[in-house]
Parts: C-alpha cells; structure tokens; sequence
C-alpha cells in the first residue's frame, strides 16, 4: 500500500496529522502496512494484561445481515493516546485497518460489509495495540481475538416490549411501554408498533407460521384478559378479539392472573395458568424492580373452535403450582415449570389473586425461596396424560424455567437460577435435549440475567434478554450449531433505547414490516378504574383521581369510579368533592357495605358524625360481620361521646375477630376512662401483642400505669412509644410529666423532663397549653424558675384563649408555686 493510501485511510477514520504519522512511522514501506506491528506484538506478549477488547468477545459469530457493530476495549496503561485496530482475513490479502483516538471503533458501512463478506463461513483475526503519538515506534498495549460471520442468517423480524423502570412506575402508568418491530438489518430502532395502552399488557405469543398473536391484556377489570388477533399490518385489539381466564370454572368466583400464556403452534388453542396466586411486587432496585413468580396454580387451555375452556388433566393437581407452558413444535407436549404450591403466612383475602409487598414479606427478606422443576406432558387433543420430570431441567437443586423449544423440536433452552422465577440476576441458559438429557450451560450467557429467549424460524438463532451491560435490559443473540453449541453474545444495539428495558423479545415467522401498526378499541370506564387501582397501589394520588376521574367522564354510572375517585378526594382534603362523588356512588349500588362504609369515613373526617353512625350501621347491617365498620361505628359513638354504645360495639368486634387489634386498644381505652383498669390492661396488652409496632397502646397502658403507682413499668411502656414514633408528642409529654412531677425522687429527673418536654412543645409549635404546662413543671423541677413562669404564663393565657377555664385554674395554681421557687409534685397515690 503506498503512503498516500494509507493518509487517506486514516483521513477518513478522522485521526489528528500526528495520529496519521503513527502507521507511517512504524510501517515503513511494506506491501502490509500492519505487518511490522504485528511482528512486534506478537514478540512481546505483555501487552495483553494491560488492553482487554471488551465487545466482541473472541469467536463471536455475526449474522450477515447485521448492521455494524462498535467495537470497544480497555486499556490499563498510562501511555496509549492511539490504538490502531486492524483486522486480517484466511484469504491473506490487505487487512481492513482503521486508526482511533478513543476506545472503541464502528466499522463503516462499506468496511463492515467487506469484513462480513471475507469472515464469511471463517475466522478473522481482530487486533487492537496502542501507541503514543509523540513515540509512535513503541507499541504500549495489545490484544487480540477472533470473529466470524455466520452463512446463516436470522430471517424473521422481532417483536418485542420496551417498559420504563422502575417497574412500578410502568404499572402506574402503562401508556409509556411500548412494542417495536423489525429486522436486525435496519440501523434505526425497530418501529414502535403500539404504545400509549392506557393497561397493561404483558407477555405475547405468535403461531408458528407468524398468522396469529396472543397477547395479555387488562380490560374489563380483569387481570385475566387475553387478546387473540390474526397478525395484518393493521391490527385492532377489539372487545371482540379478548377472552378472559376468569370464565374457566366462573362459578367458583375465583379470580386468574393467567400469565405466560403460550398460542398452540397450529394456533388451534391457547395454554395458560389458571386458578393462579403471584406473588408480584415492586422491588427498590432498579435493575431488578419486581419480583414476579407464581406460587399455585394449573393449567388449562382455550379452544378457539368451540370458545372452551378445559383444565389440561396431569398438569392440574391443585397442590403444585403448574405454569409457563410451552409447546412442542407440533403441538403434541407441552412443558411447563412445576412447584409444590405454597401458602403464605400472613394473607388477608385468601382469594386474591394479587399480593401485597407485606404478604410476601417471607421472599423479600431472603428467609424463603422458590424453585421450579421442569415437566413434559402429551397435549393428547386436550386429555393430557401423565407430566414427567425433564431430565437435566428438574431435580437439580435450582429454579428451572421458561423453556423453549427449537423449531426442529430436537432441543429445548430453558432458564436456570437459585430460585423464582423471572428477572434473576443468577438467571443462566442451558440447552437440553427435547426428550431430557445432560444440562449444558450455553456459552452466550452473560454475567448477570440471561432470560427471555426466543428461536429464529430456521432454529439456527437465539435472541435473549440481559442486564449485563445496563440496568436497562437488553437484546441479544447467538447462533446454535447442530450439536447445540452456541457463540458469545451479540449486542442489538439498536434495539435498545437509553431509558427503556428491552424484553419478551420474539422471533415472528413472517415478513419485515408485516405488523406496522397495532391499536385499542377496547378502552372503556373499568380499564381506568384499573389503572387508578394501580396508582393506589402505587400511593399516587394524583394519577389515581385522574385515571377515577376518566372513569367517571366514561360512564357517570359506574359505582366503583365513582366511590375511589372519592376516596382519593378524601386522602387529598377534598371532603366536600369525596362526599358528592360517594353520596353518587350509594345512589347507584345501596346494596354496597364499602360505599356505605366509606362514605361513613368522609362525614367522620367532616366531624359529622351522627351522620356517620348512620352510614356505619347501614353497612354492619349488610353485612353483619363486617368487622371494620364495627369499628369505625365504635369510633364515631366515641366522639359523640356515646361510651357505654362504644364498648358495646368493640365487645361485638372481638366476639368476631378476637385478634383486632384496634378493637382491644379502643376498648381499653375506654375501659381506663370508666376506672376499670384490670381488664383494660388485659386489652391494651392484648393490642400491643398483635400490633407491637404501634405505640398508642404502649402510651396509654404506660399512663395508665404511672398514675397507678407502677412508674418503673410505666416509664418503660412510654420509652417504648417514643422509640417507635420519635414525634409522639404525646408520649413525649406524658415522660415529661413524670420525670417533673412524680411524688417519688427516685423517679423525677428534671434534665430529662425538660429534654421531652422541649421536643413536645417543638412539636406542637409551642400551641397546647398543655404541653406548655409539662414544659413548666420541668423547667421548675431543673431549679430554672425564670423559664417556669414565663412558660405557665403562656401556657395559662392559651388555655384563657381556648375557653379551657379549668386548665386556665391549675396552671395559674402551678404559676404561683413558680414564683415562690418551689416545683409542682403530684400528690402520692
């Protein structure tokens, strides 16, 4: 090559005139202008511990029709400021060369399509050195590895999920996920074909000739809703298009989550779990913002000839978690993830189908995991047969999971990882053969997350899903051989947006722009009312009263919209707007407890009370054992002032539900007004024993207590409430109280009194003169008169002001005591 092509070969690469001088320097005048470069390398092998060619890994195969990927590497030494990389091909001729002055390089389109065409079935010899420009004859760092292109192509378009993260904000508002299609040839992001879905919509899948989609969706406030549509350019998901597992078995009035449903290849049919319980809540980690596997569960599947469901006999044994059914290439297995089904210790409504990150609290905190074998059952038309464990996928001390079979049917890649299922960061993939054999982990494995795979048509290409660069998920692929090998990961760069996790990535056996648009006409009120239910969750308000308010806008008559868009009026301070919303909502459903009861809640935050009773007894009255009417019903009389009703009412609330804990504190707090302290303490203990937590009823027993003469065990109970709410003005002043004025020296403490008392009144803005009174009595029993009088002072002139004469005396009393120097003791008892 002469001189002047090499200036123009680097000229285009964009290098500085000293870069440019670098080739030329350490060349000479050879045929091969790299010749002399690599001699050297290859003479001093240091040089590979200090430069690592990150991306791509040695014997990545690329599919020829990929676009050009960016080649990217380290270098630990201190020197380098040039690298060169060139590239050099079986055939012998010139290599393909280019000189950077960063850390990576992206062939140009007619450099990658020489590269490709020369690998093409073989291996070229990638090298990276690094020199300096100031001494360009001295090579710093190198190393080298091998690529090739594939003589196979991919050969189908992908369709995939783009989901913002966290996870839970996705769920808040569904309408920014959002699915691509298109070809790994294009070097543009794939076509947004959906987006805006106002629900969520979740896993997909197509028939094996690429005519027909499957897709979850909510609509009709169900979870179990799935949309079956013939694949068109145009596509509409239609009321017309959607079922919903929850009409397998309707009359058992038990709900589906119905998840990773699968289309039959033929797609005659539609398998699903059914009958099932998740455990699916949000989680703080970014990369990793949910924790979704199912825990009971079976399987059935939809005829969609005869728009039948039937329950799949062999996989439908209520005792196992049966799910992620997958089909054989000609639909006579399926294989699915098997687990023994799992009760959770602490449930509130046994036939929920969602659970709260407080039910699932055992898997959250790591004191219990999950795992999952794999099963292969005959389909049989529908009779099932015997499910047997999966050699090599079951038994192995692991979760095994989403399996997936090559379109030849001759082997099944499935998801491996300590436990659960979904979104592991330990999560492997290991290739089987279809009828069970020896477990092999594929090469193409990144270091953290590797699921969600897909076949190409022609079983020669492997698309997955991975975190290893990104806590935004993304595309992968590798090439399988016959024997079931695979080659390192190749990125889809493209296929990655900044802010978007990219998954559920599926190969479509059709042709490239055979999907470019895909809408809703299935929107009405009860898909609003679940996505403000999901704001709640969410404790988003504000999204939540949008979404009620849609609801509401579509249909004035739905009861639901119309009682939650109060609620979150109420949560807001909007108590007139809840009230009109919830009196509506009444109108519309009288038979409703909860509308009755919440509508009780607005007039109770309005202090209208009498009318709240009302409102309570209606629905105790509907439903008798509605226990947390009961209780709001003995809250109201308390307020009215109504004690003997009250204790009445919570005595009711225990004989149903013996362990409510705040039936037993508010009973005993009225208990301790009424004198009869023994079985008051019985119950405030009794409270603080099913809700340790909460420190009313530490507060009140530890009064209690004190004013009993039982100070030590007292105090201890108060210490207990201030260090479970540190701003438990309360609390803090009852301690005061004690610590200033108690008739034993033993127990007074004038330093501490004033240290609570302080915190108290900061907490009250200085604004009940009973706290202010406390902050007195301490301030008397430090020795620091001064501040004694002015505090009761103040204190005095608030309970003046207040109309609280009473107060207004025993302060002025206490006054007096301050300007004689002397402190306030309580009398003994």
């Amino acid at each position: 090559m002469r001189r002047s092509v090499i200036y123009a070969l680097l000229a285009v690469a964009g290098a500085s005139a000293v870069a440019i001088a670098v080739l030329v320097v350490i060349s000479g005048r050879s045929a091969d202008p790299t010749a002399k470069i690599l001699s050297a390398f290859r003479e001093d092998r240091q040089y590979n511990t200090v430069l690592k060619i990150e991306y791509p890994l040695d014997e990545t195969l690329f599919p020829p029709e990929i676009v050009p990927p960016t080649f990217r590497w380290t270098d630990d030494g201190d020197d380098a400021d040039t690298w060169l990389v060139t590239i050099r091909f079986p055939d012998g001729k010139q290599p393909v060369n280019a000189l950077c002055l960063s850390r990576q390089w992206t062939p140009t389109e007619d450099q990658w399509e020489e590269i490709k065409d020369r690998s093409r079935g073989k291996m070229a010899r990638v090298f990276v050195l690094g020199v300096n420009q100031a001494a360009p004859g001295q090579i710093l760092s190198g190393a080298a590895l091998s690529i090739g292109t594939s003589t196979d192509e991919v050969g189908a378009p992908l369709f995939y999920r783009e989901v913002i993260l966290p996870f839970s904000d996705a769920v808040k508002d569904p309408s920014r996920i959002r699915w691509r299609f298109g070809t790994i040839s294009s070097p543009e992001p794939p076509p947004v074909v959906l987006e805006k879905l106002p629900v969520c919509g979740n896993c997909h899948s197509f028939s094996a000739d690429g005519s027909l989609l499957g897709m979850d969706v909510d609509y009709a406030n169900s979870k179990g809703s799935y949309a079956i549509l013939p694949v068109a350019k145009e596509m509409v998901l239609h009321t017309s298009k959607i079922i919903t597992w929850d009409d397998y078995k309707k009359d058992e009035n038990e709900l589906s989550f119905g998840l990773l449903s699968q289309v039959s290849p033929d797609g005659k049919y539609v398998v699903s779990t059914v009958k099932d319980r998740s455990v699916f809540v949000p989680r703080p980690d970014l990369g990793f913002s949910q924790l979704f596997f199912p825990i009971s569960g079976i399987l059935a599947y939809y005829c969609r000839e005869t728009s039948a469901f039937r329950a799949l006999p062999g996989a439908d044994d209520r005792q196992f978690v049966q799910s992620n059914p997958t089909w054989s290439p000609d639909g006579k297995y399926i294989v699915f993830a098997r687990s023994k089904a799992y009760q959770l210790k602490s449930v509130r409504d046994r036939k929920a189908v969602l659970l709260s990150r407080e039910e699932c609290r055992e898997f959250l905190d790591g004191h219990q995991t999950f795992q999952y074998d794999l099963y292969r059952i005959p389909f049989n038309g529908g009779r099932g047969g015997k499910a047997e464990p999966l050699q090599g996928a079951s038994k192995n001390g692991m979760s095994n999971y989403f399996a997936r079979y090559s379109p030849d049917g001759k082997w099944i890649v499935f998801c491996q990882a300590k436990s659960f299922m979904l979104l592991q960061p330990d999560s492997q993939l290991y290739i089987i053969p279809a009828g069970g054999g020896e477990a092999r982990k594929l090469r193409c494995n990144t270091p953290r997350m590797n699921s969600w795979h897909s076949w190409s048509p022609n079983g020669k290409w492997l698309v997955f899903s991975s975190k290893a660069k990104s806590v935004y998920t993304q595309l992968f692929l590798t090439h399988l051989d016959g024997e079931g090998r695979s080659s390192p990961a190749v990125l889809l760069s493209q296929f990655t947006a900044a802010d978007r996790a990219a998954n559920i990535p599926e190969f479509v056996n059709t042709r490239p722009g055979a999907v470019q648009r895909i809408r809703e006409q299935f929107l009405d009120d009860y898909s609003f009312v679940r996505a403000g239910n999901e704001f709640v969750k969410q404790r988003d308000l504000d999204g939540a009263a949008r979404a009620y308010a849609k609801a509401v806008e579509l249909n004035p008559e739905n009861a639901e919209a119309r009682c939650n868009l109060g609620i979150c009026y109420s949560d807001k301070g909007m108590l007139q707007e809840a009230e009109t919303h919830i009196r509506k909502a009444v109108e519309l459903r009288p038979e409703s407890k909860d509308i009755r009861r919440n509508l009780g809640l607005v007039l109770s935050r309005q202090r209208r009370f009498p009318e709240a009773v009302v409102c309570y007894r209606k629905a105790v009255e509907i439903d008798p054992r509605f226990v947390e009417a009961h209780v709001n019903l003995g809250s109201a009389l308390v307020e009215m002032g109504q004690l003997d009703q009250a204790v009445g009412v919570f005595r009711k609330v225990l004989s149903l539900q013996p362990k409510q804990a705040q039936a037993h504190f508010e009973l005993g707090r009225l208990l301790l007004l009424r004198n009869e302290f023994p079985e008051a303490q019985e119950h405030l203990a009794a409270a603080i024993e099913i809700e340790p937590k909460v420190p009313d009823a530490y507060c009140y027993l530890g009064e209690a207590l004190c004013v009993r003469g039982e100070a030590s065990e007292g105090i201890k109970l108060l210490c207990r409430a201030v260090e479970l709410n540190p701003k438990y003005a309360a609390a803090l002043n009852a301690l005061a109280w004690i610590y200033a004025t108690h008739p034993d020296r033993q127990v007074r403490n004038g330093d501490q009194a004033v240290i609570m008392a302080e915190r108290a009144c900061t907490l009250t803005g200085e604004k009940v003169p009973a706290i202010l009174d406390t902050l007195a009595a301490a301030y008397a029993e430090a020795g620091n008169y001064a501040q004694a009088v002015r505090t009761a002072a103040k204190a005095k002139t608030l309970a003046e002001q207040a109309g609280n004469a009473p107060l207004a005396t025993q302060i002025g009393s206490r006054l007096q005591l301050y300007l004689e120097g002397k402190p306030f003791h309580e009398l003994p008892r």
